[in-house]
């Protein structure tokens, strides 16, 4: 007689969003204070501060592939373990830093731990999902991880809000030493609790067209190790890539751009930043696992993709439009115009990434979503000058492009889902023979 899939939730589940939610605290208390500190507790000059961060970042920028290679090497779970305390140890080595030299070495060790566990976690997330026994498809996950990591970071962040209202040297240490502690705790959280089994979902066959697509790229039979040169090969995936980068700078553009633009650009009073940011924070916190249910009732990842670029296209008209409203009307109009972008932004990331996972290989998953994670740091690098560069013409100009990027995003992504595999596209969920097959309803 087949055997139903188990409703029980998955003993992988808790440990995982555990450790990820108390890696996220730590992560959102160091945000607010990342120049702050050295400011405060050296006699290094803020420009030089800005200089030796800088370039230590861009010496990390190697480090996903890497990371990404040793997860499909040993798996993605020691790799997340050792991100995490590496993250631990350059937080410890901040308590140290009394000159530039021991500032670089710092930043740099936080930097490679930070880099190794970013681009990791969302393989070592794939791999719970495939050995995930209820038949919970991916976006299950990935809109957990979602919510604990805006829910985590938020109240990192007002923690190291209400604690730098001090002013006290003492108290940068005491929230550094926080930092490293809950890096630490969040490593032992995952090596003692969290057990990866092996996978239960297999990718179904693809249709004539798709075997020949790939065939033609060459991708997806290449052994381990030789990741790079699938990925090079795969052009539907470096598709995926470039639209997604596209994406990227829209996600990434709301904190760089609302704060400028709403005081300087519309002339709105500080205090409205606030709330707009925090409304945007609590719908992230509270809701990607409702949305994500729904969107993937009635449309496949790709679809939900380009409708994510959508939403962010009419998030970028109307701030645009913005300037020709009474500056009465512009606090409801703000709101009403970022409900867009927390759209935009709630339906993509679950479908993305799932999609991503999916989609890659699955002995060189970790070295494709690591590379699939290098578009979120183009979006990281590239939003701020693209902001400054543009609203220092014309106000409306930043959102003119980042708007068309959006669309551009939007016409990339179409294309894919008949260049990608059908099961990485639509998200339905295939056990083995012998199993009966649990719909997307029943998974929810």
């Amino acid at each position: 007689m087949p055997r139903r899939t188990s409703r029980e939730h998955s003993p992988a589940a808790w440990p995982l969003f555990a450790a990820m939610s108390v890696d996220a605290l730590g992560t959102g208390l160091y945000v607010p204070l990342s120049l702050l500190y050295f400011l405060h507790t050296t006699d290094i000059g803020l420009p030089l501060i800005g200089t030796l961060v800088s370039v230590a970042t861009a010496l990390t920028l190697p480090v996903p592939l890497l990371a990404g290679r040793a997860a499909d090497r040993f798996g993605a779970r020691p790799v997340v373990i050792t991100g995490q305390l590496v993250q631990a140890a350059g937080f410890f080595l901040y308590l140290q830093v009394s000159g530039p030299v021991s500032l670089m070495i710092a930043v740099l060790v936080e930097g490679i731990g930070a880099r190794v566990y970013w681009s990791s976690v969302f393989t070592l997330i794939a791999e719970l999902a495939d050995a995930d026994t209820t038949g919970r498809a991916k976006e299950w996950w990935f809109a957990r991880a979602s919510m604990i990591r805006a829910a985590g970071m938020g109240a990192g962040g007002m923690a190291a809000g209400a604690a730098l209202a001090w002013e006290s040297t003492r108290a940068y240490h005491l929230l550094i030493l926080v930092n490293g502690v809950s890096f630490t705790v969040a490593g032992l959280l995952v090596r003692s609790l969290v057990r990866v089994g092996p996978a239960v979902r297999t990718h179904p066959p693809r249709t004539a067209t798709e075997t020949e697509a790939a065939a033609e790229a060459g991708a997806r039979t290449e052994p381990l190790g030789a990741g790079h040169r699938a990925l090079l090969r795969d052009r539907p995936y470096l598709q995926l890539i470039l639209a997604n980068t596209a994406f990227a700078v829209c996600s990434t553009f709301l904190t760089i751009a609302l704060p400028v633009y709403v005081t300087k650009g519309l002339g709105v009073d500080d205090w409205v930043v606030g709330p707009l940011l925090a409304v945007n924070t609590v719908l992230l916190a509270t809701t990607p696992a409702l949305v994500s249910r729904f969107v993937r009732r009635h449309m496949t990842r790709v679809r939900t993709m380009a409708l994510s670029g959508l939403c962010w296209t009419l998030w970028c008209a109307g701030s645009a439009v913005a300037l020709l409203l009474p500056h009465a009307a512009l606090p409801a109009f703000l709101l009403l115009v970022l409900l867009c972008y927390t759209a935009g932004e709630l339906i993509h990331e679950p479908a993305s990434n799932s999609l991503a996972a999916s989609a890659a290989p699955p002995s060189a998953r970790g070295f494709y979503l690591a590379a699939f994670q290098y578009s979120f740091t183009v979006g990281t690098i590239v939003s701020p000058v693209l902001f400054t560069v543009l609203f220092s013409r014309r106000a409306e100009l930043p959102w003119i492009v980042v708007g068309g990027i959006a669309l551009l995003g939007t016409a990339l992504m179409l294309p894919l889902e008949r260049r990608l595999p059908y099961a990485a596209v639509t998200g339905e969920e295939y056990v083995p023979a012998g199993e009966v097959k649990v719909t997307a309803q029943e998974a929810d």
